[in-house]
């Protein structure tokens, strides 16, 4: 099945972002998943101030992981995120699970630079 984790990471270090990323790909690795590619969106402000282990955030790193994995695996992944400190949000999308869904779909993950939602669907 194909996964794709958008996480946010407290601002600072860029080195805190690359051992987070790091640590997924590698248990994803060695469940014997496929990590599909990683995209560093870098800093952005929160949608709204939001409080993580005793500490408000306005602002966070953001990064994309896309990877090919079981679904007991891509449990595994959000379980380690989410008892690390460093982490402000993550959410794990599923993008499919049959070939003909996921054969076309990279590792990489553009920014939309669309600011009007009609043009999207146009």
């Amino acid at each position: 099945m194909l996964y794709e984790l958008i996480a946010i990471v407290r601002p600072g270090s860029l080195h805190e972002v690359r051992e987070i990323a790091r640590n997924a790909g590698i248990q994803v690795l060695r469940s014997g998943g496929v990590v599909r590619g990683y995209t560093n969106w870098g800093n952005f402000r929160l949608p709204r101030p939001t409080t993580k282990h005793q500490a408000r955030y306005t602002d966070g790193h953001h990064f994309i992981m896309r990877f090919d994995a079981s679904g007991p695996v891509q449990t595994a992944v959000r379980r380690t995120l989410g008892l690390d400190p460093r982490m402000i949000r993550f959410s794990v999308v599923k993008l499919g699970d049959k070939l003909e869904e996921i054969k076309d779909v990279g590792g990489q993950v553009e920014w939309n630079n669309n600011r009007n939602i009609a043009d999207t669907f146009k």
